[in-house]
């Protein structure tokens, strides 16, 4: 819906490549019929014909603002000002107890993912593991497929017809959320429950997808769903929950579900809230870090518990390899001269395939999203054709690659029999391994932790380890934006921790780091080439593989394939919010920006009321316009000049005019107002429950009648002079987390207002549409 009240775009429907915002699959059908771009109707700058302005906002894009500000009207002052300290007491309580109801839960999710997960591949492996040994070839296939399909088909169906919105990682979702979109029922219960057993499902069939991107949804979905604050339609409206009925109180909810994520997947308490910090929220303060510093402790304590409990054996196959832990800290960690200049080329190596992956994952998207546009079906299909293809190459590649022979330590089991383990007998004889099934015929937790096993240089064969590079490269990038809820972590670590091994065998004549290093070093720097993280991803791995001495490489090897990576593209969650069409607001302003000023990107007519103003002129600019936000100014006889009073909301007017105080004449009237309503009243409701225009049952003869806008209107709204550098009022505009900034005239004898700037008006498409002579660049 369009977020202030002017037409603010002269861009014809945006296509990039096949994608456009109706086909994203975060939007269901009625919405897809919106042919706009983020919002701005297809209008021109120059052409203003009566017709065209009759449309205002009636043909807009569903993806909205979060309302961030501080919504300062009569009502929120009155109920400030009342508050007692067991109220102040109450909130702040509860913002603990909520941050702590988002860490049991997130962890017992993801407990449970892991549990599933495990148990499911484990029958599925275990199955054609038993087929292999009766030499049964024809039926381990059939069975391996067959498996693989069949819960890639559930998976795809669930995506397909519950919650499109379930599908990918999620996590640029969740990152344009804490930027202040919100995109349609990214956060809504049935996206939940897809994203938990569609994760489940599709890494189970095999695919080169992880679940910890899904995790972090899932743990922001969580926030979210606790966080709505009550639910009138079931009687669920305590009142203590009220003071979360505010996108302010659900971000910072949503920004301890997504740390709480990363925690659950990767046991990862710090890494969590580094993670939230450097790559999810787009606003942060210390308070904020406590809190979510709490619910990500919180998920580490349920693991352990859970993971304590499952040492019994009461957990099925579920074992080591369940909650992943790459413990390499058993190797030696001395490092020279010739170790630095392998990490170094290690990183520049991470740089060029991460840029290179991110360039064809965009494309693969783009291209998916055409084979989407066909429907549920299409999507299924898609669904089932990568499933086979990852069948058919996991079980065939091994049989390209001859047998080894097992290592003579007494130790180790070899050829590893009903269990996970870094020797599979695939079609060897007895006393010999097949080095490539070990790392196909497993899940992919067990993958990545045969390849950063420390102590087995030539455990697997330089030959292997290119083909499983390859493999798992290119399956990363076509399995990645299909119909299922899927994450990008484990697809890159597995081929970055191959092609560090590969390197480690490169360098074993000069260099004395073991090649279980070496492949942990290589994860590192393909997740700074892809995802363009550091801090975060530093302590993350750290955390996972228990290993403090190898920090200093590991800071290295990120920050040269970020810089390298950063030379060529952006990283990879940047990208799908963009071809998502997502309004996200960058850290920094463009350089062209600094060439205009924000009077240069404002057109339309500009819709304003008085401050009591006619029944019927309100219900006439709600129906032809789809702004949300309306000026609204004092004129004489209540002000001496016009003056801009402040500004209202498209919902609150809505309740205001359901809610029928009214008056034949033109009176003030805001105390039967402030005395009939409570600033609860005004509490932005759950996602889909808000009062529609349809809801209203205005009478004819009640058109004429009047109502007071004062109590409602917000009488300090953040306003610029209309001659600030739009770079300038761009940073502002992120900074406060604002859904309307005015522009106010710089001289006197003009309207008090002479437009209002949305996140829309900052977008590249929109100023570009504008000003095509100005170079993006």
């Amino acid at each position: 819906m369009d977020e202030g009240n002017h037409s603010a775009s002269n861009l014809p429907l945006r296509r990039e490549s096949g994608v456009d915002i109706e086909n994203l699959d975060l939007l269901d059908g009625k919405e897809r019929e919106n042919r706009t771009t983020y919002g701005e109707p297809l209008l021109t700058k120059r052409k203003n014909t009566t017709s065209q302005i009759a449309i205002v906002g009636s043909n807009v894009c569903p993806i909205e603002s979060l309302d961030y500000e501080i919504f300062e009207n009569e009502l929120f002052r009155q109920d400030w000002r009342s508050a007692k300290k067991i109220q102040v007491f109450q909130y702040v309580v509860l913002k603990w107890a909520f941050a702590l109801l988002i860490g049991l839960v997130t962890g017992l999710v993801g407990f449970f993912n892991n549990i599933a997960v495990e148990n499911i591949a484990g029958f599925k492996l275990l199955l054609t593991s038993d087929l292999m040994s009766d030499k049964k070839y024809y039926k381990a296939f059939a069975a391996y497929a067959a498996s693989n399909v069949g819960l890639a088909a559930v998976a795809a169906a669930l995506c397909a017809f519950i919650a499109p919105a379930a599908a990918g990682s999620g996590i640029p979702e969740v990152k344009a959320y804490l930027n202040g979109v919100d995109a349609h029922s990214i956060l809504a219960p049935s996206t939940l429950f897809v994203k938990i057993f569609g994760s489940i499902l599709g890494v189970s069939a095999g695919f080169v997808v992880g679940k910890e991107g899904p995790m972090v949804h899932t743990g922001a979905c969580i926030a979210s769903f606790l966080g709505q604050g009550g639910s009138r339609k079931y009687h669920l409206t305590w009142s203590w929950l009220r003071y979360f009925k505010n996108d302010r109180d659900r971000r910072d909810l949503i920004t301890c579900g997504a740390a709480a994520g990363v925690a659950a997947a990767f046991r990862a308490p710090v890494g969590g809230v580094l993670f939230a910090l450097e790559e999810a929220a787009s606003w942060w303060r210390s308070a904020l870090l406590w809190r979510t510093f709490f619910t990500t402790a919180v998920v580490a304590i349920v693991l352990r518990v859970f993971i304590q409990y499952c040492t019994t054996g009461n957990c099925g196959l579920f074992g080591q390899g369940g909650l992943i832990m790459y413990d390499v800290s058993a190797a030696s960690e001395t490092y020279s001269g010739p170790d630095i200049l392998a990490v170094l080329f290690l990183g520049i190596l991470g740089g060029i395939f991460g840029s290179i992956y991110n360039y064809l994952v965009d494309k693969v998207i783009r291209t998916y999203s055409i084979i989407h546009e066909k429907g549920a079906a299409a999507k299924i299909l898609l669904v089932i054709t990568i499933a086979l293809l990852t069948s058919c190459l996991s079980y065939g590649l091994p049989w390209f690659v001859e047998c080894q022979a097992c290592p003579t330590d007494e130790s180790v089991s070899c050829p590893t029999v009903g269990q996970s383990g870094n020797y599979k007998s695939f079609n060897c004889p007895s006393g010999y391994y097949n080095d490539l099934a070990s790392l196909f015929l497993n899940t992919n937790d067990d993958a990545i932790r045969n390849l950063f096993s420390t102590s087995t240089k030539k455990e697997f064969h330089i030959s292997s380890l290119f083909i499983f590079f390859a493999a798992v490269y290119f399956l990363g990038i076509i399995t990645y934006g299909i119909a299922i809820p899927s994450g990008l972590f484990i697809p890159v670590i597995l081929a970055g921790a191959c092609y560090g091994r590969l390197v480690g065998r490169l360098f074993e004549s000069i260099s004395t780091l073991d090649t279980g290093l070496f492949a942990l070093l290589g994860a590192a720097s393909f997740l700074g080439g892809t995802m363009r993280m550091t801090v975060s991803l530093c302590i993350i791995l750290l955390e996972l593989t228990n290993d403090l001495l190898l920090l200093p490489l590991v800071m290295l090897v990120l920050l040269i394939s970020k810089t390298v990576a950063d030379n060529f593209n952006k990283g990879i969650y940047d990208q799908i919010v963009k071809i998502k069409g997502l309004p996200y607001l960058e850290a920094h302003a463009e350089p062209y920006m600094r060439h205009l000023v924000t009077s240069d990107v404002v057109s339309g007519p500009l819709v304003t009321f008085s401050g009591i103003e006619k029944v019927g002129c309100i219900l006439d600019a709600l129906r032809t316009t789809g702004h949300n936000g309306f000026p609204v100014i004092d004129e004489p006889p209540f002000s001496d000049a016009p003056e801009l009073c402040g500004l209202v909301l498209r919902s609150h007017l809505l309740i205001l005019l359901k809610g029928k105080i009214f008056s034949t004449d033109r009176v003030v009237c805001g105390a039967e107002i402030l005395r009939r309503f409570a600033a609860f009243d005004f509490a932005k409701a759950g996602s889909g429950k808000g009062i529609k225009l349809e809801d209203l049952d205005i009478e004819e003869e009640e058109m004429d009648m009047y109502v007071d806008l004062h109590p409602i209107t917000n009488a300090s709204p953040y306003t610029v002079v209309e001659t600030m550098s739009l770079a300038k009022a761009a940073i502002l505009f992120r900074q406060l987390g604002l859904r309307h900034l005015c522009l106010v005239p710089k001289s006197q004898g003009r309207p008090p207002i002479v437009g209002i700037l949305t996140r829309h008006d900052f977008m590249p498409e929109h100023i570009l549409g504008l000003y095509p002579h100005i170079k993006s660049h």
